[in-house]
């Protein structure tokens, strides 16, 4: 009965990574983003970095900010995400991390890809992000989408003890 205890492992990796969302309207336009949320699981402090967890991905510096599947992002409208131009349709989102003190929220035309297959050559652009550490770990990666005034919202992504967050401005 070895089948029972992989069963159990599958499903037990599966619950530490739950798929979450986070989705706000402006203008009547929806935001949205989609994407599997790992857990910092006693890894405080080695994750980040070229040393850490993510450090051993194929794709690093890229981060798929998030796992299994890649992070999807839709948008009903046009949108300025900090000073990139970006259509309304669907995208996936990851990060560059070669700087620590500012990340790159890469945005990428292409959709529908396993999280660590990325195509450089898909990128509509990239934006840096404004570096904040959160005021206590952040077990569960998250994406939070916050109004920032008419038309604005702010995009934040938060995990372990670092974050980092962009303008969102609908056109």
């Amino acid at each position: 009965m070895r089948i029972l205890p992989l069963a159990l492992a599958a499903a037990s990796l599966w619950a530490q990574s739950p798929s979450a969302s986070e989705s706000k309207t402006v203008g009547g336009k929806t935001v949205s983003i989609s994407y599997n949320s790992p857990r910092v699981n006693g890894r405080a402090g080695k994750l980040f970095g070229k040393d850490g967890r993510i450090g051993q991905d194929p794709g690093y510096p890229v981060w798929r900010a998030g796992v299994n599947a890649a992070t999807k992002f839709h948008t009903d409208a046009d949108l300025k995400i900090g000073s990139l131009d970006v259509p309304k349709g669907d995208y996936t989102l990851f990060v560059d991390l070669s700087d620590p003190n500012v990340w790159q929220l890469i945005v990428n035309k292409q959709t529908g890809q396993w999280g660590l297959r990325y195509d450089k050559a898909q990128d509509l652009g990239r934006v840096p992000m404004a570096m904040a550490k959160p005021p206590a770990l952040v077990e569960n990666l998250k994406y939070t989408l916050t109004e920032s005034g008419a038309g604005a919202l702010k995009l934040t992504l938060e995990w372990e003890n670092a974050g980092g967050s962009v303008q969102i401005t609908v056109k």
